[in-house]
């Protein structure tokens, strides 16, 4: 059985895995999803998540953005990271089961990239403040 968790938000996938404050959780087996379920993080942000989904029992994640740091948590955690997703997360499932999921190997949290060093922006400039550059 493979077990797969979704950054989750009003049925889309949530953007931003550090503040997910929902994973929709799905088993597949075969192929086919034979259970789904939404589940709240309860709180945990950044580093907490990866270890939130192993007590879960997730081997993949699909997500929209996700920095470095959590990333190989992930990898540690030996959890298969499709990021760079977006839209419907029962879709994104269903092109992931079929093999056509379009992710980016290569995704990064680009949430304030753009910000570092122009114009004089700091990064606590965009209003965010939850989370540092590193």
């Amino acid at each position: 059985i493979m077990k797969i968790a979704v950054t989750y938000e009003n049925g889309q996938i949530f953007q931003h895995f550090g503040h997910t404050e929902q994973f929709k959780l799905y088993e597949a087996a075969d192929g086919k999803i034979v259970h789904a379920k939404v589940v709240d993080t309860n709180g945990s942000g950044h580093g907490a998540l990866a270890g939130f989904l192993m007590q879960n029992g997730v081997d993949t994640l699909i997500c929209g953005g996700i920095g470095g740091g959590a990333q190989a948590a992930l990898a540690e955690a030996g959890i298969k990271l499709y990021g760079g997703v977006s839209g419907d997360v029962d879709a994104a499932v269903s092109a992931l089961l079929s093999g056509n999921l379009g992710y980016d190997p290569n995704v990064h949290c680009d949430h304030h990239d753009h910000e570092h060093g122009e114009d004089g922006h700091t990064c606590g400039d965009h209003g965010c403040g939850k989370h540092s550059c590193h």
